[in-house]
C-alpha cells in the first residue's frame, strides 16, 4: 500500500508560501508558509498534519485492539499535542502527547490499559515517529 502526497514552495523561506495536496484530494492546493509553521498564520503546517495523523492513527489502532479485547469501543476521541523545539541541529519534534477519552460498551481498567500502552507503540505513526510519545487515557 502507498499513500501520496505533494509539496509545491515558492519563494524564500521567510516570505514564500506553499501548497499540499494529498491523492485523495482532502487537501488541495492547502496553503502553508512560515507564518503558519512558526507563527499564527492562516493555514497548516507539516507539523499539525502529523499531529492529525498521530491521533488517528492511534485511535483506529486503540480501536482495534478494544475491540479484540472484547471491551466494544464506542467512542474514541484523541487530542495530539506536539511540540517542536529549537534545538542544536536545528528545529526537532520533541514530545507528542495524545490525550485519549474513551467510552466501552464494557469497562474492564486492565485490559483498557493494556490496549492502550499496546496502541501506543504499535500504532504505525508511532513507529515513525523520534520523539517521546505519552498518552493520558481515560474511560468515560
Amino acid at each position: 500500500m502507498k499513500r501520496k502526497a505533494s509539496a509545491v514552495w515558492t519563494g524564500n523561506l521567510k516570505d514564500g508560501k506553499g501548497a499540499l495536496s494529498t491523492e485523495s484530494k482532502t487537501l488541495s492546493d492547502t496553503q502553508y508558509s512560515f507564518s503558519t509553521r512558526f507563527e499564527n498564520g492562516v493555514g497548516t503546517n507539516p507539523e499539525e498534519l502529523i499531529a492529525a495523523a498521530h491521533a488517528g492513527c492511534f485511535s483506529m489502532d486503540l480501536s482495534a485492539r478494544l475491540d479484540k479485547a472484547g471491551l466494544g469501543p464506542k467512542r474514541i476521541d484523541t487530542e495530539a499535542a506536539l511540540t517542536l523545539e529549537k534545538t542544536d541541529p536545528g528545529f526537532t519534534i520533541t514530545t507528542i502527547q495524545l490525550v485519549v477519552k474513551v467510552e466501552l460498551t464494557d469497562r474492564d481498567e486492565q485490559k483498557f490499559n493494556e490496549a492502550v500502552a499496546a496502541a501506543k507503540a504499535g500504532c504505525p505513526v508511532s513507529k515513525v515517529l523520534n520523539a517521546d510519545i505519552s498518552v493520558t487515557a481515560t474511560l468515560v
